[in-house]
């Protein structure tokens, strides 16, 4: 349930179905249709009602049913166009935070090669509004959502002696990171942090939700481990890494280096060794890396 004041002072009611999004005007909220698929198309999230003074309510004892159209009046595939709406949706209301939604899709922040068009009037709607940040609703509205503002860089990571395949997490009920033919999918997604952490695979949403899994020399093998777990362990978990050059362990001083294997499906696998000069590059960086 959306709740938003109207000009007497009473409160309007509206119910975000999925067909509809929120959209602010002036002293009121209103549902407005979009061209995409239901609020997953992320045209307004409902967290810039909560930024323009109105709010959003769960009601739990609702009943959620989906009716589909005969005819959908969009197509199939709405990758692009979620993608564009989600980017819009960053860069007028996230502030410092859009660059959660670049490496959630996994998309360079600068010359992404997505035009999401004009939002100087959404921008300017919400001056007049006079919304609050992006920051206070994290605070203030939902504080349960963890940030991730330390990653300086993400993508996938390839070395350069077989730049076809990238660092893949592996099977889920293994701990042991693979080498796999690129495919750019969440098993592939590399994180790498200002304290020098390399996180593999999803990132957790909430704070509560502490199983981010880092890369770890354990007795001179690549490993994945809960990156909390590994850092109250004083484990290994700390890597020297510069765009084109070597990652080496802070602590092992190894590095992190494919070694062919013929009896694997892809002919190498991850090893730690003395540096023999390989280097491995990441796709997208936010910020310099350590040289």
């Amino acid at each position: 349930m959306l709740h938003g004041e109207e000009a007497g002072g009473g409160r309007q009611e509206g119910i975000i179905c999925l067909e509809a999004v929120a959209e602010p005007r002036g002293d009121k909220t209103r549902l407005q249709e979009d061209r995409c698929s239901g609020v997953e198309s992320g045209r307004i999230k409902s967290s810039t009602v909560w930024q323009c003074g109105g709010s959003v309510e769960v009601l739990p004892c609702s009943r959620i049913a989906h009716i589909e159209r005969a005819h959908k009046p969009y197509t199939e595939d709405l990758t692009a166009h979620v993608r564009r709406n989600a980017l819009r949706v960053a860069e007028v209301w996230m502030d410092e935070f859009k660059s959660h939604v670049y490496m959630a899709w996994n998309i360079p922040q600068e010359d992404s090669g997505i035009d999401i068009g004009d939002i100087t009037a959404r921008k300017a709607l919400r001056k007049q509004l006079q919304c609050k940040t992006f920051r206070w609703y994290l605070v203030s509205v939902y504080p349960e959502m963890r940030m991730y503002s330390d990653i300086i860089a993400y993508g996938v990571l390839q070395n350069s002696l077989k730049t076809d395949l990238c660092l893949d997490q592996g099977p889920d009920t293994e701990n042991v990171p693979i080498v796999y033919i690129c495919h750019g999918m969440t098993p592939q997604n590399v994180y790498y942090t200002s304290s020098q952490q390399i996180h593999v695979g999803v990132l957790s949403p909430t704070v509560d939700d502490d199983d981010n899994r880092c890369l770890v020399d354990v007795n001179s093998r690549p490993r994945l481990i809960e990156c909390s777990y590994a850092k109250a362990k004083r484990m290994k978990l700390h890597w020297q890494f510069s765009q084109g050059g070597p990652i080496q362990n802070l602590k092992s001083k190894r590095c992190l280096e494919l070694q062919e294997n013929s009896d694997l499906e892809f002919g190498f696998q991850l090893v730690l060794q003395k540096c023999s000069g390989q280097r491995w590059s990441i796709t997208n960086v936010l910020r310099s890396l350590a040289s």
